[in-house]
Parts: structure tokens; C-alpha cells; sequence
């Protein structure tokens, strides 16, 4: 079997360690090790499928705490087109990436679909999937998605930066303003520097103009809103752009968290994924309505 190829099914035979950013890059050695902590498939084949989405200029290493902390569980991890193991490609465009994961879904999530798990990047390929293939979804829950696109100050801010995106010490960087747990920072820094200057221009132009899909939605089931207490304004100003579409969609503020929080309390971000995969609810959260 080609272990590079990103849908071949996989299964983790050790549970993964709190690391969550790398990426496959010029220390093949890290590489390797990373492969047999966080893989395609992970956990049991037994239950119900959860699908976790990763955010931009990472892959799927950043899921290693909820491989590690949701054991029992099958879980998938799959790289987007144009990082990871896919850095090679180019961004395609949301569409196609949300796409991607819908058949990454339909061939390898049991009874071919799954409950999705999006942050940032992944979170905007969830809402898509919401409306593209409404069938493989059984719940969604995104954090950290700026749907309606980012605020004037954030594009003036981030747009000179893209291209010291290839860039090792401006993740070095990164990594300390978010909070990355020292013992990550390497895979973290990997993983921002090994997407091509096309992913990095496409992605951006798209999540900074917005990528709540126009249209009607036909999914009814379970979503939840996530943002962290200490993002930015524009991921809590969605929530009444995704209600809108999406009235079942309750909303929570996670408090003192920023960005990736994942890595900066993975039990309880957990414990928040079993509870709504497990109900279809979290206790904390406000809104919605029956879908």
C-alpha cells in the first residue's frame, strides 16, 4: 500500500501524542513519526464516523490530542488538497475541496457518512458540505470560521504578510502568539511553510471575501457555532450570518480561548465533541431551534 496516498484507508495503531501541526516536510523523520501518531483513519472501526477538518497552513497532525483523548472512536483526519501530504497541490477552490472530503467521507465513514469537525479553514469546507452533501453529514460543529469574510483592519493586516508565509521565522512567530505548545512549534512551523504561494493566495482571497454559501440549505441535523472567547471579531459576527441560513445552528463562546484551541484545551474541546456527537447538543451553547 502507498502510504502517501491521502485516500487510502489507514488505521493508528498507537494513540496520538498532544502534538497537532506537522506536516510532512524536509525532516523526513518527523514526518515519519507524525504518520504513525495521526492517520486517515484512526480508532476502531465500529459506531459512528467523526470527520475532523484542519485549518489552513496545517494538516491533519493538528487532530492528534482528540486521536489521543477520543479513543474507541473512529475517527478520520484527512489532508486538504494543498497541504499535508497534498501540499504538492494547489488550493482548488473550496467547491472542490468540499467535494473531496465528501467522497473521503462516502468511501471511508462508516455507513458512508459521518459527523464533521471543522476549525477555521476546515470549518468553511463544513458549511459547505452542509449544503453539498447535506447526506453525508450526521452533525457539524465548526469553530473559528469567519464566514462572512474578514473586517477591513484584518485584510490591511494580514494581506502584506502572505508572502512571508514560506517563511520558517515568521511561524516561529505564529507559533508564540498562539499559544503553541513548545514541544509542537517545529510542526507547526513545517507545516506553515509547506504550502505553495498559489494555496496560500487562493485560499486567503477566498476566506477574506467570505465563504457562506449562497443558496438554500437542505441539512436539518445538529450545528454548532464555535468561537474562541479571544479570536477575532469577525468569527463571532457570523453567527448571525450562519443562524440566518442555518436556524437550527446554536452558537457558544469558548471561554479564554483563542484560535486553535484544540491544542490549548483538548479535553475540553473533547468533551465538547462527545457531548454533541453524542446528543446533538452542548449544554453551554444558545440558540437554535429544531431543524
Amino acid at each position: 500500500m502507498d502510504r502517501r496516498d491521502p485516500h487510502e484507508a489507514r488505521r493508528s495503531r498507537v494513540p496520538g501524542r498532544n502534538g497537532w501541526w506537522g506536516v510532512v516536510n524536509a525532516h523526513e523523520w518527523r514526518a515519519r513519526d507524525a504518520q504513525e501518531q495521526v492517520l486517515l483513519e484512526n480508532g476502531p472501526r465500529s459506531g459512528e464516523s467523526i470527520v475532523f477538518l484542519h485549518g489552513g497552513n496545517t494538516a491533519r497532525w493538528m487532530w492528534g490530542g482528540q486521536v489521543a483523548g477520543l479513543p474507541g472512536r473512529h475517527l478520520l483526519t484527512p489532508d486538504l488538497p494543498g497541504y499535508g501530504e497534498r501540499a504538492g497541490e494547489d488550493w482548488p477552490g473550496t467547491a472542490a475541496v468540499t467535494d473531496d472530503v465528501a467522497r473521503t467521507i462516502r468511501s471511508h465513514g462508516i455507513d458512508g457518512r459521518a459527523h464533521v469537525v471543522g476549525l477555521s479553514l476546515g470549518g468553511h469546507v463544513a458549511l459547505h458540505l452542509l449544503q453539498r452533501a447535506p447526506d453525508v453529514v450526521r452533525s457539524c460543529i465548526v469553530t473559528g470560521v469567519a464566514a462572512g469574510g474578514l473586517t477591513p483592519l484584518e485584510r490591511r493586516v494580514i494581506t502584506p504578510q502572505l508572502p512571508l508565509w514560506r517563511r520558517r521565522w515568521y511561524w516561529t512567530l505564529q507559533a508564540r502568539l498562539f499559544f503553541i505548545p513548545r514541544e509542537d512549534r517545529a510542526r507547526f512551523v513545517a507545516s506553515g511553510v509547506a504550502a505553495s504561494d498559489a494555496t496560500n493566495r487562493r485560499m486567503f482571497a477566498e476566506v477574506a471575501s467570505g465563504t457562506m454559501p449562497s443558496g438554500p440549505f437542505t441539512y436539518g441535523g445538529p450545528l454548532l457555532v464555535v468561537a474562541g472567547q479571544r479570536e477575532p471579531r469577525s468569527v463571532r459576527d457570523a453567527f448571525a450570518l450562519i443562524g440566518g441560513a442555518l436556524p437550527q445552528a446554536s452558537t457558544w463562546i469558548a471561554p479564554r480561548m483563542h484560535h486553535p484551541w484544540n491544542a490549548q484545551d483538548p479535553g475540553l474541546f473533547n468533551r465538547m465533541v462527545a457531548t454533541f456527537v453524542d446528543t446533538g447538543a452542548w449544554p453551554a451553547a444558545e440558540g437554535g431551534s429544531a431543524g
